[in-house]
Formats: C-alpha cells, structure tokens, sequence
C-alpha cells in the first residue's frame, strides 16, 4: 500500500527548519502558530517520530528531522517545479491561439479584427488558418484550431455551427462589357458568354451549382481554376467572367472591373463560426470569438441598410 504523503505537514516542517522559528514560520506561510503547531504535531504522529526539539529560545531539528530535512526539500521542490512548468503551459496556451477564416473572409475582417483585438491582448499572438471550407473543418475537428469563420452547412457531427450573415455572389467583369451597362445581371443574361468557375474543391462552386440546378448546365463555364484571384484576372481581360462572393472583391484588383448582382436566382452563401461540441474554447479565443461575431453581425447590418439619398439644393 502507498503510504500516503502530508504535503502541508511537509511545508510546515520545511518552513520552521528554514526559518528556525515557529513564529517566523507561521507568518511566512500566513498562518497562526497554532495551526502550524497542529500541522507538525499531525505529521510527526504520521511519521511515529519527533522532528525538532522546542525550547524557549530556540528550535533545532532532531537526528530524524535532519535525515528528512534534504529529501523533504528535493521532493517540495521537484513539485513546486513541476506545479511552475504547469502554469507556465497555461500562460502559453492563453497567450497563443489559432483560428481558420475562409480565404476571403480573412482579407475582409482580419485587419480591423486584429488590431481591435490587439488593443485588448496585447500578449497574444494568433495563428490563423486561411484554409477551403473542407480544410477548416478537419483543422477544427482535430483541435489544431480552436474555431473557424466559414460556410455554414452541413458538417462532421462533432462540430456545430452559428450563422452569423448571408452574403450574397456578385458577377465580375470589365467595365466595357456589354452587361455591364445594366448595374445588375439575371443568370438568363450571361447564356453565351463564356464563363470562369472554381474548381469542386471550393465550397463556393458547390453553393453556386445547388442553386442554379439543372441551369448550371446551360452556361457555358469554360474555364476552371482553384483560386478566386485567378478567375478575376481571367474576367479582367475579358476572355471569360466570373461569379464570386461580394466579400472577395476586398482580395481583388478591381481596377477595369465592376461587380454586379446577380438575380433570378439570387445566390447566397451562410457564413458561421465552426467550433467542436467536445472541445469548450479557451477564455482567449472566446474573447476573439466574441469580437468576430460582433463585428461580422455588424457588417451584416450596415450593408442591409438602405442606401439614405441625398437631397438636391434647389
């Protein structure tokens, strides 16, 4: 059987054999010389021995006291270590957090997300994942990150999603182009023109394929990419427009192009925060958390409001 071990009677005992006083002793540990006196009188009832000899003027340790006097130092020691290296993992972890955004939302929110929140965390560095949706999810999932802004859809049953705003896929084009003359596009308009669409990996050409349904197949998609940027400088020259979420223009040089709605129908994508249902965030990256729902609802506000006209001086 492991005999078990008096940590506050070892304290107690390391405290007078250090300070070669009760009094002093009790005043170090914050406690009376009563409760200090009841603590060494406990462990040397454990122990079955006398660990100091008392008088009126001084305290000195027995022969038994000073056998464990060394081991009882090691051994509070080694824990006390080991309790610092703990904190100090905890610090760390508080101080270190990582996050995923969706590519185009990260252009969008981050400057203003991070320096807002740099002014709170000074201390904190963040890592941040500007993963594909399926990404974000698998670094969600396997704890690598401790939440994502991205599509909210269906997703592993470990993780849950809050939807935060919708936003809406605009056309891209060159100024000069033919529809753009109209300030917005129906889907009908663009039979014909030869188009440019991300490849299946990204969650936006799968969002744009289910709402089109059996019309996607009567647009003439003609080239394919992987990035977002690349179908922007394809649309620029002219060769082939693209559809892209309204947030991507952030990302993108818009210089000789214009972004359009698109109507009948019109396309959105549902944007959320991806966190585990096993795994609660740290007090760090909820604080962050807390900021990217504030200010992304916010977004979502301003750009519903109305435009408010303005009155002509007669």
């Amino acid at each position: 059987m492991n005999a078990r071990i008096d940590f506050l009677g070892l304290q107690a005992f390391l405290a007078i054999a250090e300070r070669g006083s009760f009094q002093r002793a009790a005043a170090q540990l914050n406690l009376s010389q009563t409760a200090l006196s009841h603590r060494m009188k406990k462990l040397e009832q454990d122990l079955g021995l006398k660990l100091f000899v008392r008088t009126t003027r001084q305290v000195t340790l027995t022969d038994a006291g000073a056998q464990l006097l060394p081991n009882a130092q090691r051994m509070v020691g080694e824990l006390a270590a080991s309790f610092e290296d703990l904190r100090q993992k905890g610090r760390e972890k508080q101080e270190r957090i990582a996050v995923c955004f969706l590519p185009t939302l990260a252009v969008h929110y981050l400057p203003a997300l991070l320096r807002e929140f740099c002014a709170t965390h000074p201390a904190v560095s963040v890592r941040i994942y500007d993963n594909s949706a399926t990404e974000i999810c698998d670094l969600v999932r396997n704890g690598t990150a401790e939440f994502g802004l991205t599509l909210s859809s269906d997703t592993h049953p470990d993780l849950e999603v809050k939807p935060l705003m919708k936003e809406p896929f605009v056309l891209l084009c060159p100024k000069t182009h033919a529809v753009a003359k109209g300030g917005q596009v129906n889907w009908s308009d663009l039979a014909g023109i030869p188009l440019v669409r991300t490849s299946r990996q990204a969650g936006n050409r799968l969002l744009i394929d289910d709402a089109l349904g059996p019309r996607r197949d009567q647009l003439d998609w003609r080239w394919e990419v992987l990035h977002i940027a690349t179908a922007a400088s394809i649309a620029r020259s002219g060769v082939g427009l693209t559809v892209v979420p309204r947030l991507a223009i952030d990302g993108i040089d818009m210089a000789g192009l214009v972004a359009l709605p698109l109507n009948n129908p019109g396309v959105t994508r549902t944007i959320g925060i991806l966190s585990s249902r096993e795994r609660p965030l740290s007090p760090t990256a909820e604080a962050f958390r807390a900021l990217v729902e504030r200010m992304v609802k916010a977004d979502s506000l301003a750009r519903a409001k109305p435009a408010v006209p303005r009155l002509r001086r007669a």
